[in-house]
């Protein structure tokens, strides 16, 4: 049985699936892999797998990468109680806008 190789550790994306997403898809770049397979979406934001889909890229296609990465902050949990003490409802959350920022 062949091991798979885990290319996005966060994710848990491997190898395979990311060369099956550039064939069947025909991508090339590491944002459409990102919407695609997840891989660079997790704690670490690509820091550790995206250099690793470059090359995969390069290898599978022929291609140069050559786009700008897309970050986002990760997520935070925050304990329940904090939000069982809010003052604001949910309703007045959602009237603030996406993100809970104030205009």
């Amino acid at each position: 049985m062949k091991k798979e190789i885990i290319i996005c550790r966060c994710q848990d994306i491997t190898e395979q699936e990311i060369i099956e997403a550039i064939k069947k898809y025909e991508v090339l770049s590491v944002n459409e892999i990102k919407k695609i397979t997840r891989a660079g979406m997790g704690h670490c934001q690509g820091k550790t797998c995206r250099k690793l889909i470059e090359m995969i890229i390069k290898r599978e296609t022929g291609e140069l990468v050559d786009d700008k990465p897309v970050f986002r902050p990760p997520s935070k949990s925050i304990p329940l109680y904090q939000v069982e003490e809010s003052e604001e409802t949910f309703q007045e959350v959602i009237k603030r806008g996406r993100g809970g920022h104030s205009d």
